[in-house]
């Protein structure tokens, strides 16, 4: 890409868009095409078409999604399968018809069998059954991602797709109904921090192992690879580490200062028992993730707090 390229950031809000948007102007790209939800709804084609052929953008990152966690993906599959199944399908055809030179597409380190060899291979895609809890949303990134590979098999076009591991940071989702594994300890640890509550009850029996990745990471592979004529169709980006969720709870409570009992409700899903990536692909092309665990809850604690006293 060059600094003059116009480039659209789909989900520019979100955790992810968010990220790519402050890295790209980071490093002097300048031409970036952004659209809020009310201006473009990309669930709608004859919107998403018309933004194309108004804008003609040359380079798109995908990241606009409807997202959550556990909670979330299982008492809603129809809005994440629907929502996720649109966006993509309107999105990546529109590039091809208005002549994209290459764009990125978000996919999910959920689209691996529950039950997959560790770590998790790009090649292992499809090889058994999905996590239940989230398999709508699953389903609907597996498609998008072959939805790339078939578009470049039959129309010639250069679509990548990435799978991130559980990202976190700056403009993350707080909301308890709806939101990832990290900002909602992060925000269950702080309020049981200013109430003086005795403990904080965790879904699961916390032995779960994940991986997790700052969100800035994720911002930085994604160019990374957007300039490269040789990444492959289909790469991970994690940081190759992966801790329980007990004790991630810990490390949470300690940045935060809370010094109360944790409970595991052991009544709730749990969700895959384990999930790392593979990350030899991204490593052989030179790329490692810069931002450690304790040092990202840090900044991410740090945010969240002016937000919360600000709001």
């Amino acid at each position: 890409m060059n600094k003059t390229d116009r480039i659209f950031v789909a989900g520019h809000r979100g955790l992810v868009g968010s990220a790519l948007l402050r890295m790209l102007k980071l490093r002097g790209f300048d031409n970036v095409i952004l659209r809020d939800r009310k201006d473009l709804d990309l669930t709608r084609q004859e919107q998403v078409e018309a933004f194309f052929v108004a804008t003609r953008p040359q380079y798109v990152f995908l990241a606009a999604a409807r997202v959550g966690g556990i909670a979330a993906n299982d008492s809603r599959p129809a809005d994440f399968i629907f929502e996720n199944l649109a966006i993509q399908t309107n999105v990546i055809d529109s590039a091809y018809r208005n002549g994209v030179e290459r764009l990125l597409f978000l996919g999910s380190s959920c689209v691996y069998p529950r039950e997959c060899p560790q770590p998790m291979r790009e090649e292992y895609l499809l090889t058994g059954p999905l996590e239940t809890t989230n398999e709508a949303y699953a389903i609907a990134k597996i498609a998008g991602i072959e939805m790339c590979a078939a578009y470049n098999a039959q129309y010639g076009t250069d679509f990548i797709a990435v799978m991130p591991t559980n990202l976190y940071g700056i403009n993350d989702n707080f909301d308890l109904n709806d939101s990832h594994v990290l900002p909602a300890l992060i925000r269950k640890v702080h309020e049981a921090k200013t109430t003086n509550s005795p403990h904080v009850v965790i879904w699961g029996s916390g032995t779960p192992q994940r991986e997790f990745l700052h969100v800035d990471d994720l911002a930085d592979a994604c160019l990374f690879l957007m300039g490269r004529g040789d990444a492959a169709h289909l790469t991970n980006i994690g940081s190759g580490e992966e801790v329980s969720i007990r004790d991630l709870a810990k490390l949470v409570c300690t940045v935060v200062g809370y010094n109360g009992g944790l409970v595991f409700d052991t009544s709730k899903p749990d969700g895959t028992p384990r999930k790392l990536l593979d990350c030899s692909r991204l490593r052989v092309l030179g790329w490692r993730h810069s931002t450690e665990l304790r040092a990202g809850i840090e900044t991410t604690y740090e945010w969240y707090c002016d937000r919360f006293d600000a709001a």
